[in-house]
C-alpha cells in the first residue's frame, strides 16, 4: 500500500513539475505535521477547559501580527540563527541587516528540502509561528505578550534603526554637496 502511494505521489510529482523538483511529499509530511500540531493544540485546549475567546482582542492581533512577523524573518534569514537551519539548507549570500540568504539542500530526502524551505522562508514560517503565537494566548497569555511584546518592540527598533541609517546617509549627502559647493561659494565671494 504504502509503495503504491508512493508511486502515485511520483507520478503526480512528474505531471505537475516535470523539468523541475518539486518534493510533494516532503510537502505532504510538513502539512501532516502542521494539521498535527493545529489539532492537538485544539485538542489540548478542549482537554484543559482553557478559555478561547470569541473574538480576540485587537490589541493581541496587531501585538501577534508584529511579533510573528519579527520572530519569522528571525527565524528564517537571521545569521545567528543559521545553525537551526544549516542541516537543511547553504548558505548563499549576505543579505543585509544582519540577515543572509540561503539555498535549500537538494541532496537527500525531499522531508529535508521542504523542511529547508519552510525554515527558509518567511512568509512560510509565519502560520507556524502565527499558530504558536496564537495558542500561546490560551496556555500561557502573559508570557505570551510579554514574549510577543519582545519581538514587537524589535521589529519597531529594527524600522527605526533602517529610518535612522536612511536620514543619516541623506544628512551626509547633503552636507557633502554643501561641502563641494563651499570654493565656489569663497571664490564668488
Amino acid at each position: 500500500m504504502i509503495s503504491s502511494v508512493r508511486g502515485r505521489l511520483n507520478r503526480l510529482r512528474r505531471d505537475y513539475a516535470p523539468h523541475e523538483h518539486r518534493p510533494l511529499d516532503g510537502y505532504v509530511a510538513t502539512m501532516g505535521a502542521f494539521g498535527l500540531l493545529a489539532g492537538s493544540l485544539a485538542a489540548a485546549a478542549k482537554l484543559t477547559a482553557k478559555p478561547v475567546p470569541d473574538r480576540p482582542a485587537t490589541a493581541d492581533i496587531v501585538l501577534i501580527s508584529i511579533a510573528t512577523h519579527k520572530l519569522s524573518r528571525l527565524i528564517a534569514k537571521d545569521a545567528i540563527t543559521s545553525p537551526l537551519r544549516a542541516p537543511f539548507t547553504r548558505y548563499a549570500a549576505p543579505a543585509g541587516s544582519g540577515e543572509i540568504n540561503e539555498e535549500v539542500r537538494d541532496q537527500g530526502s525531499t522531508l529535508r528540502h521542504s523542511v529547508g524551505e519552510l525554515l527558509s522562508c518567511p512568509f512560510c514560517l509565519a502560520v507556524w509561528v502565527a499558530t504558536g503565537l496564537t495558542s500561546g494566548l490560551v496556555f500561557a497569555p502573559r508570557l505570551t505578550r510579554l514574549a510577543a511584546t519582545v519581538f514587537t518592540a524589535t521589529a519597531a527598533s529594527d524600522f527605526l534603526q533602517m529610518a535612522y541609517t536612511l536620514a543619516k546617509e541623506a544628512a551626509e549627502g547633503e552636507h557633502q554637496s554643501d561641502d563641494e559647493d563651499r570654493p565656489a561659494l569663497a571664490q564668488a565671494a
